[in-house]
């Protein structure tokens, strides 16, 4: 009992000890009521899915589908004329379409964004190749070994009459020596190199009216389908400026001739199927398709020996962009002479080779030889050569036809015809030897995937029924 003038207060222990259990069982009774409120809402709410959860499955579906129509876009065959695709649609004699829906890209923002950088169409329709000046490449002139022409670089002759054991070499490749490869890589102003179409009894025998039309391009896109295994991907994408200044060539054996044709592809009287004109070659040089297909990829120099420019395009995927536009956003543009696709996967050419043998594109043994001759060169496991990566996937090249490129193209054909076929694993090497990465463009993975649709082969390809020319 407290007693201050007139106020009294009494406070007791067991009043206070009422209050408190009071106050207690009112907030215990708050939090039933809001935990009783939560469990019915759910109840409720499993009540409603179970009543319509069919319903519910049905618009998620529909949604899902109606989201990824909108990714895929129109249908092939509509006439499409916007900033964010381009087509092009034209039939064979059978019926079907040869071209497809140029697909828009886009960034993770959602606008529109290629690794390509084209000049505008209007610029398009006026862009000429420039008038170059002098090289000044250190290689002036490229002379190729030839039954008429052999030298060692003293005039002594070096023809053998017999093909080096173990080896590839023919009478189309002629019959390289080691010493000859050495010397190969010692540039000088006047390189001496074995180059293909080493004889007239070599093989690759194309017609006298093909030779003229590949005799008059200056600026030529080109591909190849030997043994069968491959359709004919019509290009799109190019200026009519470009229709009238490029040739698109391409090479077809005897094989792919008949497959084509059964299938209701025939040539017309004027050579052409479509936009390509179509070069039939006869007495392929090897038996081995992936050896004849490396003639037109690399020797474009030899069968066009007019031409100032040159696009290769694998026959699995279909080019679908201006050639003239690519040659100025990947060769002029930069100052480059050679531009061709960095690897996706890997940078390294030992890397390279264990995935050759784990997928068995070739055996482990010629690996070794090759790798092992590499080591031996001192080739560097470096990842990088000068900063920028080496290992080149090589579905698309896009090259000026100078004194170097052709000197670096003969060079590589000669190390595909001596080692493995697998081209990637001797492109770094070249490259190293002849120090000339300033000059390539090595271009990302995904400019391109901008350059070409991905096609596929359809069957695989038969082996070639020519004979193979020995020394």
């Amino acid at each position: 009992m407290f007693n201050n003038g007139n106020i009294s207060i009494s406070i007791s222990d067991e009043d206070s000890d009422d209050l408190g259990r009071m106050r207690v069982r009112g907030r215990r009774k708050r939090k039933k009521n809001n935990l009783r409120a939560k469990s019915e809402f759910s109840r409720r709410l499993f009540r409603f899915f179970l009543r319509y959860r069919t319903l519910l499955i049905f618009v998620f579906v529909a949604g899902l589908l109606l989201f990824e129509a909108t990714r895929i876009g129109r249908k092939p065959g509509l006439v499409v004329n916007s900033k964010d695709s381009h087509v092009e649609v034209k039939k064979s004699s059978s019926g079907e379409h040869l071209t497809r829906i140029e697909p828009p890209k886009r960034d993770v923002r959602g606008g529109r964004d290629r690794c390509l950088k084209l000049l505008p169409p209007d610029q398009l329709e006026h862009l000429d190749p420039p008038v170059n000046e002098d090289s000044t490449s250190h290689v002036k002139k490229v002379v190729y070994f030839s039954e008429t022409v052999i030298t060692d670089g003293g005039g002594n002759n070096t023809f053998s009459q017999h093909q080096s054991e173990g080896t590839r070499f023919n009478l189309f490749t002629g019959n390289q020596t080691f010493d000859q490869r050495e010397k190969s890589f010692k540039v000088n102003k006047i390189a001496e190199v074995h180059c293909g179409f080493y004889s007239e009894n070599g093989g690759f025998r194309v017609s006298d009216e093909d030779k003229r039309y590949m005799q008059i391009c200056k600026v030529v896109v080109s591909t190849c389908a030997f043994g069968g295994g491959d359709a004919l991907h019509q290009p799109i994408g190019m200026s009519e400026a470009s229709l009238k200044k490029v040739c698109y060539v391409a090479f077809w054996d005897e094989i792919t001739l008949a497959a084509q044709e059964s299938e209701g592809h025939k040539i017309g009287d004027d050579g052409f199927i479509g936009k390509w004109r179509i070069v039939v070659v006869r007495e392929l040089p090897f038996t081995d398709q992936r050896l004849n297909g490396k003639i037109p990829k690399m020797l474009a120099h030899r069968l066009f020996p007019n031409s100032k420019y040159s696009i290769w395009v694998d026959s699995k995927s279909q080019f679908r962009k201006d050639p003239l536009g690519v040659l100025e956003a990947l060769l002029w543009r930069s100052n480059s002479v050679l531009a061709i696709s960095q690897h996706g996967a890997r940078s390294s050419v030992y890397d390279e080779a264990k995935a050759v043998v784990s997928k068995h594109k070739a055996t482990p043994e010629e690996v070794e030889v090759q790798l092992a001759q590499y080591r031996r060169d001192g080739l560097p496991e470096d990842k990088r050569f000068n900063g920028k990566k080496a290992l080149s996937e090589a579905s698309v090249i896009v090259r000026e036809h100078t004194a170097l490129t052709n000197l670096f193209m003969c060079i590589w054909f000669n190390e595909v015809v001596r080692f493995t076929s697998r081209d990637q694993l001797s492109f770094p090497y070249v490259l190293w030897r002849l120090n000339m990465s300033e000059n390539i463009n090595m271009f990302p993975v995904c400019i391109r995937k901008d350059l070409v649709n991905a096609m596929g082969h359809i069957r695989k390809a038969k082996p070639s029924h020519g004979r193979m020319s020995m020394f």
